[in-house]
């Protein structure tokens, strides 16, 4: 197997004295994991750091052999990690895309879409800028795998407008009138999702409870759950960054 592509780098665990495996995130093979001689070294820390993307080549003798992985640095984004709101959002878009997606699946969509995301994250450090696009890429993650919701109709009447509720089991939205007297039970679904527009710091809020119901009860379970506490950092430092 020998395959060469642009990838961004989602995570590193230490493997052996200097090595390390990496996970990083192609366009056409979606993840692809590598072994990296002499990742820890001062050399090469800074060329993995999540969120950066790197040309890399991947040499095994069989596709189910951990392929051996050689980097070149394409574009760093080591600089933001500097930045408390931008590290936060990087840890957890590198963290959950790492742990959702399957190896050696293609998932174009998200690719571009968590790439446009960090380019967005690059440009404009404040989250008004990109805070609403990130609930939306959770949204795309859920969809691609197999978990969307339905946020075109209401489940009740069917009516699409005045769309304000998501039923946490059916992951369905329900309209205003249909949701009389069970607001409680039904997770709030902001405007910025249902008819477009920006995310003020309420309906971010809103949205990130929505998608984060769902992360945690379609993917994040189990083994695979240890991504929600970069999540949580995260939601903490944006409602102060939007309030």
């Amino acid at each position: 197997m020998h395959r060469v592509a642009e990838a961004i780098i989602l995570s590193v665990r230490p493997h052996g004295e200097h090595g390390g495996v990496v996970r990083a995130l192609t366009r056409a093979d979606g993840l692809q994991p590598g072994y990296v001689r002499g990742a820890r070294s001062r050399h090469l820390r800074p060329v993995l750091m999540a969120g950066n993307v790197v040309r890399g080549e991947w040499r095994a003798r069989t596709e189910d052999q951990l392929a051996a992985l050689t980097v070149e640095l394409v574009h760093s984004r080591a600089g933001l990690h500097g930045e408390p709101l931008a590290a936060a959002a990087i840890e957890w878009l590198t963290a959950l895309t790492a742990a959702a997606l399957p190896e050696a699946q293609p998932y174009p969509r998200l690719h571009d879409a968590l790439d446009g995301l960090l380019r967005a994250i690059e440009a404009a450090p404040a989250a008004r800028n990109w805070a609403g696009a990130l609930v939306r890429f959770e949204l795309l993650l859920l969809a691609e795998l197999g978990f969307g919701l339905d946020l075109e109709a209401c489940v009740v009447t069917g009516q699409t407008d005045d769309l304000a509720y998501v039923s946490p089991r059916s992951a369905a939205a329900v309209s205003r009138s249909a949701a009389s007297g069970y607001e409680r039970q039904l997770l709030a679904l902001p405007a910025f999702l249902a008819t477009g527009g920006p995310a003020d710091g309420a309906a971010l809020a809103d949205g990130l409870a929505l998608t984060g119901h769902f992360l945690a009860r379609a993917i994040l379970t189990d083994r695979r759950a240890a991504p929600l506490a970069a999540r949580e950092r995260l939601v903490e430092r944006l409602k102060r960054a939007v309030a």
